[in-house]
């Protein structure tokens, strides 16, 4: 089935009561031709595809729908042609909102509202109707598509985009100069009647401002608005829909509008004479004081230059200068000041704004010009030198008392106080000179020196002499000059030296001279041989002229055979005035060098020969030397270790011989036997080393001779003044008020020699203040080494 027919609509009047004041027609002409093609397959014997042409009639009644109406309603009916009132046909519809929105009756074809709609969410509905038979349940029409509208109420106020409006505009500016545009928007529909359709006006802000009711632009509209005196403004624009009706919604925004700054003020001085005192010891660079120009423009346009205008006199001894941060004029001293020279200064200031617009002022209103009045105070100032600083020249031979200058300085001020000059203590070199303090001349007061000290400086001080005491210095410098005091000398410690088989005529050695004096055209140096009777046969001094000179040989033949050495004295003369000479004796070695003329052994063998030895003897002395010394070192360990090694154990307990004499070891006890318990012989707790006195005396007690000894014998006294220093210098012995005795046993006693051949020598000793037992100690013969008792 495919067939387009023309669709006839009927057009419908619809009021809306108490909102609606106008009543729309709408005309619906539904133009539809629509080309379906039925595609069906239908089981009847012998017969093909049919096609064939329906004619659609669709019956509306209306196709509109109002807004936010809670109450169903049918909206319109659909209709086929083929409808005859039996029933016969069945009405289905689908699409957006279709079950939801609407319902349509399957009988009638009338379409039903379900609920109540906004248009500002969906404005309208697409939805689709089909007729079916209900007999063979096909379709009778062509399925067909149609739009539901959802009709427009004014439910919703404008509202402001883009908030919050912020503007500035220059101040000045001429009126109709667009300030902003607000914008306001209305969620109804713009095409249905005046919902949507927005006026604007001003609710605060006139008579300055205005805005344009249906653009929404703001506008000046008062002219030559000052910025100084009114920077900022607040503009509220109000939104109405409905054309400003009543009965329509409205809202309403800020427009926030400030004033930019414009060159539209020049500089003024608030004050037509600024006065000023500095004081007359003021430094240069010293802020006077500060002047300003009010400008009640900011930023760029308030920035201003000061000057000023030199005074009569035009001496420029003042400047001035802008501070960027708070555009003051700050005055500055650019020149010292004096009292008694000027005591006021007057002069002119003028401010001139950097930046100017002449659409707003003239160049003359621009700038403004004042008065300075600067006083200059009295202050009681030091001394004054006449001269900052001198240099003066003095011979260094010069004596002492010999005036080098003088210096004068006076008191500026109207006082003029009396000056005492002195030297400071605190510069170099003092005591050199001395000052007059009365009338400032100094003169030498020691000996001066050159090479010493070529230049002085003397910081000399006047010193007011009344109760402030001021003072000032100034430096003066002396310059010693030379005089020739100073004999010439040899610049080097030469050790020349000739080589055998020089030929007469060959250079040795060249010469050079130094001098500390420093004549004024330079030094000028002669050398010569000291004069002699007889002429040097062996060398000559030839001077260069150009202060040096060579020494040369006379002979050829020089041998060490035949001499090693030979000394020339050389002379040295300046070219001062009065000339001065010196004298220096060199030492000239005959030395076998090798075939480049050099000497290999060189200081050594000069040093050989001044000993008078030969080479080889000083090296084997040399050699000598070494070995007695690595010899010393190896016998001081080798002692030493033997030292340690007997040093270290404890000597044990030992027992007595039974040949020693019991009279001997109880001489003078009262009970010769010991208690029980005790140790007949205690024994010395560390060993002793034996010392060449000990045995020397020991050895004379051993060894029996013939003869009777005595206490006027040597060997008895002997004997006595070693026990008494070994008491002394025994850790162990009794204390000092104790009686200690003494056994010496000569020649034939019948208790046996005591020598230490055959037995040890015993030393017994009974202090008389302790009843102790008795006992023995053992002869430090037993703890010495053996090596220690060698002569």
């Amino acid at each position: 089935m495919g067939g387009g027919e023309d669709m006839h609509g009927r057009t419908v009047n619809m009021s809306v009561p108490a909102v609606l004041a106008v009543v729309a027609v709408f005309a619906t002409v539904f133009v539809m031709g629509v080309l379906s093609d039925a595609r069906g397959t239908q089981s009847l014997e012998g017969s093909a595809h049919l096609h064939r042409r329906l004619r659609r009639g669709w019956i509306w009644k209306q196709l509109f729908v109002p807004e936010e109406d809670p109450t169903p309603r049918v909206i319109g009916q659909l209709k086929s042609d083929y409808d005859r009132g039996e029933v016969s046909i069945k009405y289905i519809l689908t699409g957006e909102g279709a079950g939801d929105a609407f319902e349509i009756d399957e009988y009638s074809g009338e379409i039903r509202t379900l609920k109540k709609l906004d248009r500002e969410e969906k404005s309208f509905y697409v939805l689709q109707a089909q007729a079916i038979n209900r007999r063979s349940n096909e379709p009778e029409e062509p399925e067909s598509e149609f739009i539901i509208k959802v009709q427009d109420i004014n439910d919703n106020g404008p509202q402001f985009q883009n908030e919050p409006y912020v503007s500035s505009i220059p101040e000045m500016c001429p009126t109709g100069t667009t300030v902003a545009r607000v914008t306001a928007t209305d969620a109804d529909d713009p095409m249905f009647g005046n919902n949507a359709k927005l006026i604007y006006s001003v609710l605060q802000g006139e008579p300055y401002f205005s805005v344009e009711p249906k653009t929404g632009i703001v506008l000046t509209s008062w002219p030559d608005m000052d910025r100084e005196a009114r920077d900022q403004y607040l503009v509220v624009v109000q939104a109405k829909d409905m054309l400003g009706l009543s009965g329509g919604y409205s809202a309403s925004t800020t427009v926030t509008v400030s004033l930019t700054d414009v060159n539209d003020n020049g500089p003024t001085f608030q004050h037509h004479l600024y006065a000023f005192a500095v004081p007359e010891n003021s430094a240069v660079g010293t802020t006077v004081g500060r002047i300003m120009a009010h400008d009640g423009d900011t930023g760029v346009h308030a920035r201003m230059t000061y000057s000023l205008e030199d005074d009569l006199e035009g001496s420029s001894t003042f400047i001035i200068q802008t501070d960027p941060v708070t555009q003051e004029g700050v005055v500055l001293l650019a020149k010292p000041l004096d009292y008694e020279t000027k005591r006021r200064f007057v002069m002119a200031a003028e401010a001139v704004n950097d930046h100017v617009d002449t659409r707003f002022l003239t160049l003359e209103e621009f700038r403004d010009r004042t008065t300075l009045k600067i006083v200059v105070e009295d202050v009681d100032e030091p001394p004054v030198f006449l001269s900052a600083a001198r240099e003066w020249k003095v011979p260094e031979n010069a004596a002492v008392g010999t005036a080098v200058g003088s210096v004068t300085a006076r008191d500026t001020d109207a006082v003029n106080n009396p000056i005492r000059y002195s030297i400071d203590r605190r510069s170099g070199n003092t005591k050199a000179f001395k000052i007059d303090p009365n009338n400032g001349t100094i003169t030498v007061a020691k000996a001066l020196d050159r090479e010493t000290a070529s230049w002085h400086n003397v910081t000399v001080e006047a010193e007011e002499t009344t109760a402030n005491h001021l003072c000032s210095s100034v430096v003066v410098f002396v310059k010693v000059l030379d005089i020739n005091d100073n004999v010439p000398r040899l610049a080097a410690d030469y050790q020349p030296f000739i080589c055998e088989g020089t030929q007469a005529g060959e250079l040795i050695q060249l010469l050079s001279a130094v001098d500390v004096d420093e004549p004024a055209e330079g030094h000028h140096f002669y050398f010569s041989m000291v004069s002699e009777k007889h002429i040097n046969p062996n060398f000559t001094i030839r001077d260069n002229q150009d202060n040096t000179a060579g020494i040369v040989a006379r002979r050829s033949t020089f041998t060490r055979k035949d001499r090693s050495r030979y000394l020339l004295p050389v002379v040295v003369t300046d070219s001062g005035s009065p000339a001065l000479s010196g004298t220096s004796t060199l030492t000239i070695s005959v030395c076998s060098c090798q075939p480049a003329g050099h000497c290999p052994t060189g200081g050594v063998e000069a040093l050989a020969l001044s000993m008078g030895v030969s080479l080889q003897a000083l090296l084997g002395l040399l050699v000598c030397l070494v070995t007695l010394t690595a010899l010393s070192v190896l016998m001081l360990l080798v002692r030493r270790r033997r030292r340690k090694q007997q040093e270290g154990p404890q000597v044990g307990a030992m027992e007595l011989p039974e040949t020693a004499s019991q009279k001997v070891l109880c001489y003078g006890a009262a009970d010769p036997q010991p208690e029980p318990g005790r140790p007949a012989v205690p024994l010395r707790r560390h060993p002793r080393r034996l010392r060449r006195e000990d045995v020397r005396a020991s050895i004379r007690m051993s060894l029996g001779e013939s003869h009777v000894i005595g206490p006027d014998d040597e060997v008895f006294r002997q004997f006595i003044v070693d026990r008494l220093w070994e008491a002394d210098r025994d850790p162990d012995a009794p204390p000092a008020d104790c009686l200690r005795s003494f056994a010496y046993e000569g020649s034939g006693s019948p208790a046996g020699s005591l020598s230490s051949l055959e037995s040890s020598s015993l030393e017994p000793e009974r202090p008389a203040c302790n009843p102790r037992p008795p006992g023995v100690r053992l002869t430090p013969w037993y703890g010495g080494g053996e090596e220690d008792t060698i002569f």
